[in-house]
Parts: C-alpha cells; structure tokens; sequence
C-alpha cells in the first residue's frame, strides 16, 4: 500500500494572497517554478506544483500589475481577484476555493516561507497520514522581538482557554489536503478562523520543521489588524468564551451575597450603620463593569451568528478589473 501511494505523483496548487507583493511575487514564483516538474521529497516522494493561485486583496500597490505580468510568464499562474480588501484570511479561503490539486499549500508574499520546504510538509503528511500539516519554525520569526512575544502569548491564552485547542502551532506556511480545504473553503462564514474551520473538519493534523527567512518588505499588519486578527480567533474557537462569562457573572454574584451578609452583621452587632460610600460605589462599579464586559463577548457572539445568518459573504471574486468596463480606454468621438 506504501509502495502503491508513493508512485503516484502527488499534485501541489500553491495558494499566496497578495496584498503587498509588488516587490518580492517575482523571486516567489521564479523559486516555485522549479518545481512544476516532476520533484521528488527527502522521502523520495514524487510530487508536482501544478498551479499558483495569487489572490490580488486590494493592497494599494502595483501588485496587479506584477500579477498580470506573472501570468503571461509563467502558465502555471492563475490570478483570482477581489472585488475589495478582504484580509489575509479571506483571500486564502478566496485561493484554496479555486485550487484542482491533491494537496494545498498556503504561504505569504513576504519571502519569509521557503517554497523548498513544501516537500518536507508533503514527506510528513505521509509519513503521519495526517490532512494537515503546519510548518513549525526553528527560529524566531522576522517580526521583531514585541510582535513575536505578543503573538506567542496571544496563541498560549487560546490554548489554555480552550482545552484542545492547537493555536500554538498555527502558522499560515501550511499543507492540507485538498478535499479537506476546498470543503472549509465552502462552508467558512465571514467571522470564523481558518485554522480553527480547518479543526472542525481535519481529522489529524502535524508539524514540520521550517526556517523562516527574512521578511523582504515591512509587514502590512498594524495593531488594529492584529487585534482584530485576534479577537476573530478568540469568538471563533468555540463557545467556551461564554461559559468564562457565565463564571464570572456567578464569581461577582457569590462576592455581591458575601459583602451583603457581613454588612448585615456589622449593622446588627454593632449596632451603626455599615459606613462606606465609596465601597460601595466601587461594588456598584466592579459589578456594572463585569455586566457590560460580560454583554460585549455575548454581543461578539451574536454578531458573527448574525452575520452568518444574513448570508454576508467572506469574499467576492470578481474579473480582472483591467478586462472589464473599468478598463474600457476611452476614444476620442468623431
């Protein structure tokens, strides 16, 4: 059976959406190109990139035009394009919707990932049979020592938060299996976390090791980007953000009983009125506070159902805008 699968030649589509690749798409394609022939992994198994799906995201630079270009070059590019800025996650889901290939693989624009690498992905979904497969890495990556700290602390609160949880080894370099992203692609909504859609379908899931190289360009994502890349992971790995404000309503509640008891004793054996204004407006403080808290993860909730409800859709793709009535050249009139 071994002997049977690695015979076959395993077909690679590579998905990269492009939000700021004017400078840095071309190296990427050049070095995937070597391997729309006939490869073979470190395991000796035979595999092929048969595609490159580079998803245009509206970044504001000439990313389109690098694409088209890229397009003419090389007859292994497809271009999918956006009808606006979606995000990084969108346009992946936007990518791996228009893949054909046995496997799918996910990496950035930025030249930080090694296309060389995606043989040692494919050697270690063999070797686990596993549908998806995170590159791990073994050095820091190139964001700077603050963003490196804050996302490994911000993966390390998702996973003790949410028992079973595997953020600590999401990374956008990944290899999936091609029926398993296409059917996450299909059913996503707006608000849900690709990695965390890929944990509800993927029945395994492994690491390999992978080297980060630097960054080629600054990165796209400002604070307000990362937040909102983070909340979207917190309200779409579960319900268990619920259950936390469920405690912490019974936490304030049981404090509120507690106080009220020993006032009432205070009152009764001393024989004063319990004295404390400021006490009690810092109750009165710490408890609205807990409520409103508490009502805006309940709202987060609401808000992804209701956008999921009312059909918004996490991207649309539309034709090169070039090809279209936007890039109708005028004529002068006779």
């Amino acid at each position: 059976m071994g002997d049977q699968q690695n015979s076959a030649i395993h077909s690679l589509s590579v998905v990269i959406p492009v939000y700021q690749g004017e400078r840095t798409l071309g190296s990427i394609l050049a070095e995937i190109a070597a391997f729309t022939t006939e490869s073979l992994t470190p395991g000796l198994v035979p595999y092929r990139v048969t595609e490159a799906i580079l998803v245009y995201d509206n970044g504001g630079d000439a990313s389109d035009v690098v694409i088209r270009e890229l397009e003419e070059q090389y007859d292994f590019v497809r271009a999918v394009w956006l009808s606006r800025n979606f995000g990084q996650h969108a346009a992946t889901l936007a990518g791996i919707a228009s893949t054909s290939g046995d496997w799918v693989v996910t990496l950035d624009e930025d030249g930080q990932h090694n296309p060389f690498e995606m043989a040692a992905l494919l050697d270690a979904a063999i070797a686990a049979r596993a549908q998806v497969v995170y590159g791990k890495p073994t050095n820091p990556p190139p964001h700077g020592s603050l963003r490196n700290a804050a996302s490994k602390g911000a993966k390390s609160i998702i996973d003790r938060l949410f028992v079973g949880s595997n953020a600590s080894d999401y990374n956008s370099y990944r290899l999936i299996l091609g029926s398993v992203a296409r059917g996450v692609a299909a059913y996503s909504g707006s608000g849900v976390y690709l990695d965390v859609a890929l944990g509800w379908v993927a029945g395994k899931y492994t690491t390999a090791p992978v080297t980060l190289r630097s960054e080629s360009r600054d990165s796209g994502y400002s604070l307000r980007r990362l937040l909102s890349h983070f909340w979207r992971l917190v309200i779409s790995s579960g319900t268990r953000g619920l259950r936390v404000v469920s405690v912490l309503g019974g936490i304030f509640g049981l404090i509120g009983v507690l106080l009220a008891i020993w006032i009432l004793i205070v009152k009764l054996t001393t024989g004063i009125d319990a004295e404390g204004w400021a006490s009690t407006v810092i109750i009165l403080l710490i408890s609205s506070g807990s409520i409103l808290f508490s009502l805006g993860v309940v709202a987060e909730y609401v808000g992804v159902n209701v956008n999921m409800a009312m059909g918004k859709p996490a991207y649309v793709i539309t034709s090169d805008p070039e090809d279209g009535p936007l890039g109708y050249r005028k004529t002068p009139r006779r």
